[in-house]
């Protein structure tokens, strides 16, 4: 069959070019054949001159943009926030340099190269960093508010709260959550021998590499305080950064490190698993308070680590 179809088209073309004005029909017809088409048929598709129609791959991605731009509103209307939280920029190609915050440092900080402290991460971009403490609360419609809304966040988790139930974090990490150290029991750190402080956050390793199959590199040092041996004993736990907080949401009201009591661009934000038992209010009332104040004030959440 496609023999006869060629040789058609030969004779066909052979006809045409004794034709008058041979030259220009020829062409048109040469055309035609190549599209796979005679001259006369209807053409389904056209663009204007010198224009393709897009690709099929930038047509769906369009569609799934807007798509998930809808579920977005709808999620931020489902949880009555006041308005769609901001997406963040895409995370800096070249990480920003962290060092210890000036006067947060300790003896050998440098010599020693141990863990920076730090409140802030240094960017121009209007992001904040959400983080949040031990794990006492475990209440599903966190998990579910978050993942509908897309809000990056990282955690630091402490043994004696999520001992009885290590499976919501699970669920959690799931999604994609980075699961950090806090130590097992939550003690006050500068208190405790080096010997002490280092079980308690190598403890803390061991725990999160047997149900997380993980040994985080990021360690939060309870109630953010800590000395030289919190830090020595966190180096040789495999700890590259202790980050602590620029500000701290409740249910109710915020809190602030700076004179300004105001946001800045980087600031890490602290809050903790909490219920009704502790506040007037639920995970997800602080989770709308805190995004309708950043969305508000023009910031959106970031990743943490994706600046470490």
């Amino acid at each position: 069959m496609r023999e006869v179809v060629q040789n058609d088209k030969s004779r066909a073309l052979r006809r045409v070019s004794r034709a008058p004005r041979a030259t220009a029909v020829l062409a048109v017809v040469v055309a035609a054949l190549a599209a796979g088409c005679a001259p006369g048929e209807d053409q389904s598709v056209r663009g204007a001159p010198g224009q393709q129609a897009p690709p099929a791959r930038a047509v769906d991605g369009a569609a799934k943009a807007r798509e998930a731009r809808a579920a977005l509103a709808a999620a931020a209307k489902r949880w009555k926030l006041d308005k769609v939280p901001l997406t963040a920029p895409a995370p800096p190609a070249k990480k920003p340099e962290i060092k210890a915050r000036e006067g947060f440092e300790v003896d050998g900080q440098e010599s020693d190269d141990l863990p920076p402290v730090f409140t802030t991460v240094p960017t121009k971009e209007k992001i904040v960093f959400l983080t949040i403490d031990d794990g006492a609360e475990k209440d599903p419609a966190f998990l579910k508010m978050m993942s509908e809304l897309k809000i990056p966040y990282t955690v630091f988790l402490t043994d004696e709260e999520i001992k009885d139930d290590y499976g919501y974090f699970k669920k959690m990490q799931a999604r994609g959550i980075t699961l950090n150290n806090h130590t097992l029991s939550h003690p006050y750190l500068p208190g405790l021998s080096y010997e002490d402080q280092k079980r308690e956050i190598c403890g803390m390793q061991d725990v999160m590499e047997k149900h997380y199959g993980k040994r985080p590199v990021l360690f939060r040092p309870p109630y953010g305080n800590y000395n030289r041996d919190t830090l020595r004993a966190a180096k040789s736990c495999g700890i590259e950064y202790a980050p602590i907080w620029s500000e701290e949401v409740y249910v109710d009201h915020w809190e602030y490190r700076e004179w300004d009591q105001d946001l800045h661009p980087g600031d890490i934000v602290l809050t903790h698993f909490r219920g009704t038992d502790d506040w007037d209010g639920t995970m997800t009332d602080m989770v709308r308070r805190f995004l309708d104040r950043i969305t508000a004030d023009g910031y959106a959440v970031a990743r943490l680590e994706d600046y470490l």
